[in-house]
Order: C-alpha cells, then sequence, then structure tokens
C-alpha cells in the first residue's frame, strides 16, 4: 500500500513523463518509466529513513530528559539521607539544651556536648568526608590556603604549616573545603 508522499511523488513523476513524452522517443520513455520506478523505490527508501531517524532523534531525546530527570532525583534523595542522619544531631542539641537549662553541673554539660561533636563526627566520616591533617605540614595549595606567613626561628619550620586557623576537608579524597593555613617564613 502507498501513502501519500508516494503518491505524490509518483503523480510528479508521471507528469513530468506526460509533459515531455513528444520529445523522448519511445525508449527513453521505457528508459524513464523504468527510472521513475527507481526514483519511487529510491523515496520509499529516503522516507523510511527518515522516519527512523526522526524516531531515533526523539527517542534520545527522551532518553536524555529522562537521564536528567533521574540525575536531579538522586541528588535530591542523596541530601534527604544526609539530613536524616543530621536529625538526630539536632534532637540531641534540643534534648542538650533542655537539660543545660536545669543543670548546674559544667561537667555534665562539657560532657554533652563533647558526645553530640564525637556523633557528628561520625556521621559525616560514614559519609566520607575526612578532615585534613595539616599541622606541620609542607604548604601545598591544592590543599590548603595561606592567609598569612609567621617568622619562626628553625630553619626546618619554613615552608611548613605553623598553624592551623580553620580545618580543611575532603569528601571522597577530593578536596572540598580548603584548609586556612599559617606558614612559616
Amino acid at each position: 500500500m502507498k501513502n501519500k508522499k508516494d503518491t505524490i511523488n509518483t503523480d510528479k513523476v508521471e507528469d513530468f513523463i506526460e509533459a515531455n513524452m513528444e520529445e523522448l522517443s519511445s525508449e527513453e520513455v521505457i528508459n524513464e518509466a523504468v527510472d521513475s520506478e527507481t526514483v519511487v523505490d529510491e523515496v520509499a527508501k529516503y522516507n523510511d529513513l527518515n522516519d527512523r531517524f526522526l524516531r531515533l532523534h526523539a527517542e534520545f531525546d527522551n532518553y536524555r530528559k529522562r537521564s536528567n530527570r533521574e540525575k536531579v532525583d538522586l541528588i535530591s534523595s542523596a541530601n534527604a539521607g544526609l539530613l536524616k542522619d543530621l536529625l538526630t544531631i539536632l534532637d540531641d542539641f534540643e534534648r542538650g539544651i533542655t537539660n543545660n537549662l536545669e543543670s548546674t553541673d559544667i561537667t555534665a554539660v562539657k560532657e554533652g556536648f563533647n558526645l553530640i561533636y564525637a556523633k557528628f563526627n561520625g556521621i559525616i566520616d560514614a559519609k566520607g568526608m575526612k578532615v585534613m591533617d595539616c599541622q606541620n605540614q609542607v604548604f601545598d595549595s591544592e590543599f590548603h590556603e595561606a592567609i598569612g606567613s609567621l617568622p619562626v626561628d628553625a630553619p626546618e619550620l619554613k615552608g611548613k604549616i605553623i598553624q592551623v586557623v580553620e580545618n580543611g576537608y575532603t569528601l571522597n579524597d577530593k578536596v572540598i573545603r580548603f584548609a586556612k593555613v599559617l606558614v612559616g617564613q
């Protein structure tokens, strides 16, 4: 069964043959008729390939959109998991604040905050975040940010980190915050 496009193209070929019939000999008419069938076959092949291309393009576009949507959902759910874990720490702080209103024992308050701090470090450690150990290390701009320098007497301390002002952190061995340090000079 011919589709509309094939009919239109076949009609155009037939119209061309009829219009030029007087100029063509009978042998040329036969060759032209054979060529018109070839043209119709080529047009049908072109239309089929074009249709397949358009479908493939649409499928790829849908795949790209679906992949982007899945990435956004994955990131959102990853944040949800971290925040859910951090809610336990928020609960601990709320309990600590409530208990601190009535407590007169400063040692118990300090111990409570140390426990909450340890729990927080445990959670971020489980998620792959690590604190950089910078003290007395050689300054490296890949991991450290020098915010100042301190004069040192010992030559072995020159170019090394003397004081860590703000800790640096890595997440799965990728720097997420540079350590702010003072370097010996």
